[in-house]
């Protein structure tokens, strides 16, 4: 018989809600309709904080935190949206441009990117910070799918979803910093990997057009993320 799950009380935006104590601030606002940008984060994977879009200010902490991977606690007062907040994912995001090469009108994605819709959201219709325009491949040695690191943000969906889901732990990351890369297997080019399964988990999770299955126009594009909740149930059954 399983014991009984503490019940926690807390107030985000004024609004008094209740959560169970091993849920994370972003799994609460969303059970009560409450919107906080990410992404990173993908129901039913591992939370990793990446992004730092899902930032929220806590009554008494000094710094923002991330929502994704903060659990709640008794008594907690936490603010999702705010003039302060609003700078600073708004920041955060023309930093993610400038990091990389993103062009949406020659993307594979344009029209359909987490990446563009965010900026969208937000209000970020330009960048004030100086572009790196940093020298990054484009791997087609697959057969069925592709990779340009010129799209990529490094937001670790398709590390996590091939080692949680497919089981297979073909991607990676090395590096760090602005020179921070997704990798295959020991670093060789994706068509060489002898772990890939061709599944394309990594592709339907890819929020831009980083990862993407070759011979799709953008029309085409579509993302299936069916087979995450078998994850969660898995997880479920095990505890």
């Amino acid at each position: 018989m399983k014991p009984a799950e503490q019940v926690t009380v807390l107030k985000i935006n004024g609004d008094e809600v209740s959560a169970h104590a091993d849920q994370t601030i972003l799994d609460v606002a969303r059970e009560n309709g409450i919107e906080i940008p990410t992404l990173c984060y993908l129901e039913n994977l591992t939370e990793v904080g990446g992004c730092r879009l899902c930032l929220v200010e806590i009554k008494g902490a000094a710094k923002l935190q991330p929502a994704c991977v903060t659990r709640v606690r008794e008594g907690m007062e936490v603010a999702t949206h705010s003039s302060r907040l609003d700078t600073y994912r708004r920041k955060i995001l023309e930093l993610i441009f400038t990091e990389r090469n993103h062009i949406c009108s020659v993307c594979v994605a344009n029209g359909n990117c987490d990446l563009q819709d965010m900026a969208a959201a937000l209000g970020m219709d330009h960048v004030t910070y100086p572009y790196l325009n940093p020298s990054v491949p484009v791997d087609l040695s697959h057969e069925l799918f592709g990779i340009d690191q010129n799209r990529c943000i490094l937001c670790t969906r398709c590390v996590r979803v091939c080692a949680e889901i497919e089981g297979a732990h073909t991607w990676d990351v090395r590096n760090s910093g602005i020179n921070s890369r997704v990798f295959t297997d020991f670093n060789e080019p994706w068509g060489e990997s002898q772990t890939c399964t061709n599944c394309g988990k990594c592709v339907n999770v890819c929020p831009t057009g980083a990862l993407f299955k070759k011979g799709k126009a953008v029309g085409e594009r579509t993302r299936q993320i069916d087979f995450l909740p078998y994850l969660k149930t898995m997880r479920e059954e095990l505890k």
